[in-house]
């Protein structure tokens, strides 16, 4: 099913600010989180805002490598639940045909901001860890904690 990143937010809890992407399904109620390390929070909301920050950091740096050898980002797909632990492949274009990288959820949607290149979550998978919205609309959102720890 097509999903976008609906946002990146924060939960503070008693060991720390704890991100977590949440992905919005097309026509579904629910979202999926996936809960993250803060600095690919941060990256897929710079990613979000196209925010240039001058030198690459690691995102930037790995989409300038596909771009350079001729790739091109063509979607990411959230395709299982492992123990846990969310699977994503990254599609990507090569001059050498079409090539699916095994990546995990967070890098992979921290490259699909960059490219606005779509995001699939398979419906198994959604179904799986489907929440309520409202449990993570008034969580803090990323950019405002990022500012506070810089």
């Amino acid at each position: 099913m097509n999903a976008d990143i609906d946002a990146v937010r924060v939960a503070m809890t008693d060991d720390g600010p704890v991100p977590v992407v949440v992905l919005a399904a097309d026509d579904e109620d629910g979202v999926l989180p996936i809960f993250i390390g803060f600095d690919e929070a941060v990256s897929i909301a710079r990613g979000m805002e196209a925010e240039d920050i001058g030198r690459p950091l690691t995102h930037d740096l790995t989409l300038d490598l596909v771009e350079e050898l001729g790739g091109r980002v063509t979607r990411v797909v959230v395709s299982s639940l492992e123990d846990n632990t969310y699977i994503a492949d990254l599609h990507v274009d090569t001059p050498r045909g079409d090539t699916v990288v095994d990546a995990r959820p967070s890098d992979s949607l921290a490259l699909a901001a960059r490219t606005n290149a779509p995001v699939e979550v398979e419906s198994d998978v959604f179904e799986s860890g489907r929440r309520d919205r409202e449990e993570f609309d008034q969580l803090q959102d990323i950019r405002e904690v990022a500012e506070l720890n810089p």
